[in-house]
């Protein structure tokens, strides 16, 4: 796949870029070293003030940086604002909360003296440069929640985005260069996914952070074992959207809209499969559908757009696919599923009813603004459709019922479950799944802590 940016609203190529040779791959994985080396020893003061500073340029950069993101993936701008103004947060969440998040541990005293200690502390202490293969979707908010913990932990970063998103990743490497942070502390490397095996493979790469498909997943994942390094990979997501009898029909309805088309629907942690309790299935399914239908489609630039097209042309081919395959086999189309007939890669808001097992799209990923919709006779019925997946990133639960709230939460597959609200990412909460959705966790405490040697430090009496 070529280096370029093509704008998906119009399928016009904008730009290309030359990848790195091998010259200039090897010149940054030494400045990555080097830079490190220094970087380790900042005080988490001089890091923070870095990382504001970055938090500020971003902010003043937030109306550049958003049309930069809508022009090589197709966002909606006021979405794409959105995301740069969340980058900044957790900026600043990061600068301000790394050095508690970090703090020595001190075990109990009856435990350092059972040790036969005098003293005895937990430190966390930065692994060194790590390789960050990036996705397109959220261009800006997926390095910015690896890179604001790594560089605050100590850590320095390399960035191997996705191919469609090449001014963005450029962008990033700027940013925190001017935010102050030292030569080779946050590189960008525009190479091919070909060349992430040699890179990862190279012995200065400490570890590695993956969000991106199960394929791609599977072999970095496959690479960094043969290698012993450590990984955190979240890939994709396929979350139930749970409405039971007691739930705010309209409430969840309004939100079940934006939850499946967010990001044109190109989103991980998008609700994509709707699970409806038979007494309130008709209800819920005339209300969502309603809502679906009356999406804004259009330009990305336009700030009244709602859904703008899919990435890339090969993206809506597959949606299209699922799609067919599910009709084929007997899914009711209730709205939609039809290519519009103008330029750019675009896909209508699309719900699909009577979805069976059969059907490629109740094991798949849909990514796009299609979602499939499930009638469950009671709650265990839809507990057992919600966990019929490979997939476990998040879940959603629309109930006032406290016994059926404890249920879910005791029983749905993910790595998070969001009551009578949709999923979304905040820097004080973790943030990863399970099964096939990947391992280890992004933000919060337990995110600037997957990427450090958690030290134990024992002094004999």
């Amino acid at each position: 796949m070529p280096i370029a940016t093509v704008n998906p609203a119009t399928g016009e190529t904008l730009k290309t870029y030359d990848a790195l040779g091998a010259e200039e791959i090897e010149r940054r994985l030494a400045a990555a070293d080097t830079a490190f080396r220094a970087h380790r020893t900042t005080t988490f003061a001089e890091r923070a003030l870095r990382m504001h500073r970055a938090a500020e340029l971003l902010d003043q950069d937030q109306q550049h940086i958003a049309r930069v993101m809508t022009t090589e993936m197709g966002k909606p701008i006021k979405q794409a604002r959105a995301e740069a103004a969340k980058c900044a947060k957790a900026m600043r969440w990061y600068a301000d909360h790394a050095e508690r998040l970090l703090a020595d541990e001190e075990p109990a005293d009856d435990d350092v003296k059972d040790s036969g200690a005098s003293w005895a502390i937990v430190r966390y202490r930065p692994l060194g440069p790590v390789l960050a293969v990036m996705p397109w979707n959220f261009p800006l908010w997926q390095v910015v929640r690896f890179a604001a913990p790594a560089l605050m932990a100590g850590n320095v970063g390399l960035l191997k985005h996705a191919s469609n998103v090449p001014g963005t990743a450029l962008y990033l490497e700027d940013l925190f260069r001017r935010a102050g942070f030292a030569e080779g502390c946050f590189q960008t490397l525009l190479i091919g996914s070909g060349e992430v095996e040699k890179v990862l493979r190279d012995p200065r790469i400490k570890a590695a952070t993956l969000t991106g498909s199960e394929p791609a997943g599977r072999a970095v994942a496959s690479v960094a074992g043969d290698e012993v390094k450590k990984t955190v990979l979240e890939l994709g997501g396929s979350d139930p959207y749970i409405v039971m009898p007691s739930a705010d029909l309209d409430r969840a309805a309004e939100v079940a809209v934006t939850a499946r088309v967010q990001n044109n629907g190109q989103s991980c942690i998008a609700a994509k499969r709707f699970i409806a309790h038979t007494d309130v299935f008709d209800a819920f399914a005339e209300r969502f559908t309603a809502g679906m239908a009356a999406l804004k489609v259009g330009d990305p630039m336009e700030e009244e757009t709602e859904v703008g097209p899919l990435s890339s042309e090969r993206g809506r081919a597959d949606l299209e696919e699922l799609v067919a395959d599910a009709v084929g086999k007997g899914a009711r189309v209730l709205r939609g599923g039809e290519r519009p007939d103008r330029p750019g890669w675009y896909y209508p808001p699309t719900v699909l009813a009577d979805i069976t097992p059969g059907m490629r799209i109740h094991q798949e990923e849909a990514f796009g603004p299609v979602a499939t919709l499930y009638r469950a006779a009671d709650l265990d019925e839809a507990v057992a459709i919600a966990n019929d997946t490979p997939f476990g990133l998040s879940s959603n639960v629309w109930t006032h019922n406290g016994v059926e709230l404890d249920r879910f939460v005791r029983d749905l597959e993910a790595g998070g479950v969001y009551v009578n609200g949709m999923t979304a990412s905040h820097p004080a909460f973790p943030f990863g799944g399970v099964k096939r959705s990947g391992y280890g966790r992004e933000l919060s405490e337990h995110g600037i802590r997957e990427f450090c040697n958690i030290t134990t430090v024992w002094h004999g009496a």
